[in-house]
């Protein structure tokens, strides 16, 4: 299922978005000219062998240990480029949108989100981006909350 079928499917309110190329989401917040607090960005992690999709804003990266004490896990690592494009095949490389539960993934997303009316992710491309309210972005990923950002 694309991205723009499953908000649709969800029944969202959303923005689609185009723009030039942007790489990080840094650069997407500069392209939609909004602040790199709203714009979020996936992280996927494995925690003890499992894969979990973690969300945050675009300035922060991920508190590896502070993560790892939040899951009560004995191990936390980033995923490497080549699961990253197994579990995302329909995905550019670093275009995933931060909706894991389309993936087959948890979502874990850092408490600093709710902070924001709004948020801004890329859609599966670097081209193309995602706008909804927080409240909405949260119903459809259903996500655990916490404190994990640096």
């Amino acid at each position: 299922m694309n991205l723009r079928s499953y908000l649709d499917q969800s029944g969202v309110q959303y923005q689609w978005l185009h723009h030039d190329m942007a790489y990080t989401a840094q650069e997407l917040a500069q392209r939609e000219h909004t602040s790199g607090r709203k714009v979020i960005k996936p992280v996927v992690v494995e925690a003890d062998g499992q894969h979990l999709l973690c969300a945050l804003p675009a300035a922060y990266q991920v508190d590896l240990e502070r993560l790892r004490e939040e899951l009560h896990a004995t191990a936390a690592k980033l995923a490497d480029e080549q699961t990253m494009q197994q579990l995302f095949k329909d995905c550019e490389l670093g275009a995933e949108p931060p909706i894991g539960g389309m993936f087959g993934l948890p979502t874990l997303m850092d408490e600093s989100v709710e902070a924001q009316d709004e948020v801004t992710f890329q859609a599966g491309t670097h081209q193309d981006a995602v706008r909804m309210s927080v409240e909405d972005y949260m119903r459809i990923t259903n996500p655990r909350v916490a404190n994990f950002r640096r």
